[in-house]
């Protein structure tokens, strides 16, 4: 049976976040306007407590599960932002959390990870294959699991971002969301269509993974061979069962951007606004500069910065690669 979360479970979510996390604030990128060719605001989760919008939709969830079900403790599968995110809910509540990574999860996502008190199980698979060795872990150890982009409370949690954008640019026209299980968007794009159903919400998939593109092709979800993308928050094979009908519903848009073009997002969100952001949340911004999105000059758009955690030596190593 698939499962929704309402307008109303994304407004209680925000009033169960409030004391808890960050109002993120809406930033204008205004030496950025010209090459993206509108007027770009962004909305910036790398500052984040956990430094990615991850928190809002794994602590949502377990601040409403009853103590007798997490009291063995949580599990998840993340490639490393949730992960950090329910690390960070299981030590507010002192409960024990496991966590199953790709081996592609960069370095830094693990070690934050693991300072936040996480077992980390490292483990080379597919989501579908990692999902399925947490679970059974979760049923050798009666832990309670936490998904990250298919459980409706999660979804409402990471929804509240649409609610803030809401409040703090009412006349927003287009709202860019970086694409990959889809638990992020679907929240988003519940709370903003339900609210003023004329934004447009755009979802940027990396190329190299077009999962819910392809899927809007054929009319189904369909999966997809993995392949490595920069962007590696986004690298997902197949879309998530809760997610899909909620894109087909509110999502107007889907566009592939190239790594390339992430990775000029990312030099620009640098060089232009000195924020420090990973590849999976630059995509947005690499879609404006790249010219994939229809956008006026007047035009009020909002794209995510999903997350800022990253091995500082790899950006690094982009940073220097764009000043050459």
């Amino acid at each position: 049976m698939l499962e929704y979360p309402t307008i109303q479970d994304i407004w209680e979510a925000r009033d169960r976040l409030a004391p808890h996390i960050r109002h993120t604030p809406l930033l204008r990128a205004d030496k950025i306007e010209k090459a993206a060719g509108c007027q770009l605001y962004l909305k910036p989760e790398t500052l984040q407590i956990t430094g990615a919008f991850k928190i809002r939709g794994a602590l949502n969830k377990m601040l409403s599960l009853p103590r007798e079900v997490i009291a063995n403790g949580v599990i998840a599968s993340s490639s490393g932002n949730h992960a950090q995110g329910l690390s960070y809910a299981a030590r507010m509540l002192g409960v024990k959390v496991v966590i199953v990574v790709p081996v592609t999860t960069p370095k830094i996502k693990i070690a934050n990870t693991e300072a936040l008190g996480a077992e980390v199980v490292v483990f080379d698979g597919d989501t579908a294959a990692r999902w399925k060795r947490a679970y059974e872990i979760a049923e050798e150890n009666n832990y309670a699991t936490v998904h990250g982009f298919e459980d409706p409370l999660v979804m409402a949690g990471q929804g509240t971002i649409g609610c803030e954008i809401l409040d703090d640019l009412e006349d927003v026209e287009t709202v860019i969301v970086p694409l990959g299980g889809g638990g992020l968007i679907s929240g988003i794009a519940t709370a903003i269509k339900e609210t003023k159903p004329s934004v447009r919400v755009i979802g940027a998939e990396p190329a190299l993974t077009p999962k819910y593109y392809q899927s809007r092709i054929n009319g189904q979800r369909t999966s997809l061979p993995l392949k490595n993308t920069i962007a590696d928050g986004l690298r997902i094979s197949v879309p998530g069962q809760n997610p899909y009908p909620i894109i087909e519903k509110y999502v107007d848009e889907i566009i592939l951007v190239d790594d390339e073009h992430i990775i000029a997002g990312m030099r620009a969100l640098a060089k232009d606004t000195k924020l420090i952001a990973e590849p999976a949340a630059s995509i947005g911004v690499g879609a404006l500069l790249a010219g994939s999105i229809k956008v006026r000059t007047d035009e009020k758009v909002c794209t995510v910065l999903t997350g800022g955690n990253w091995n500082l030596q790899d950006l690094a190593d982009i940073y220097r690669a764009g000043s050459e």
